[in-house]
Order: C-alpha cells, then sequence, then structure tokens
C-alpha cells in the first residue's frame, strides 16, 4: 500500500466520523481534530478505525503522534513498512 492508499483510506474513515465534513478542504498539515472539530472520542474512534482498516497496531502510546493528515500518513508508512 503507497502513500496515497493510505491517505484515501484515512479520508474514507474521516468520511464515517464526520460526515458533515468538507474533506476536499482538508489542509494536511493542520490538526484533523482542529479543522473537523471532532472531539477525543470521534478521534479515538478514527484511530481504531484506522487500525481495523488497515490491520495496523497503533499503540496508545503512539496517538500524540497523529495529528495532522501528514503525520498519520507518515506513522502508517513507517508503521506498515515494519511489518
Amino acid at each position: 500500500m503507497n502513500r496515497d492508499d493510505i491517505r484515501d483510506t484515512l479520508l474514507k474513515v474521516l468520511g464515517r466520523i464526520a460526515p458533515e465534513a468538507d474533506l476536499t478542504a482538508l489542509k494536511p498539515d493542520v490538526n484533523i481534530r482542529e479543522q473537523l472539530d471532532v472531539d477525543s472520542m470521534d478521534f479515538l474512534n478514527f484511530l481504531i478505525a484506522v487500525d481495523k482498516e488497515l490491520k495496523v497496531d497503533i499503540p496508545e502510546r503512539d496517538y500524540g503522534r497523529l495529528t495532522t493528515l501528514d503525520t498519520c500518513v507518515e506513522y502508517l508508512v513507517d508503521r506498515m513498512g515494519r511489518k
């Protein structure tokens, strides 16, 4: 799976978490929670859904690293590369 596939998967999952959001306007280098105005529980549900969708374990200690679309993609590329 390449970066674009991962990004597309993240956007698909975000669309389920925040269906009213305009994901085409999502800035890749700005905090996702702030842009989409989602609370911590919704963001946790996003991370859990990404874990299930991509079959990549995301330890709770790493949640703080996953703040923007770019940081999520980079983190997942790295995690998936270590499988």
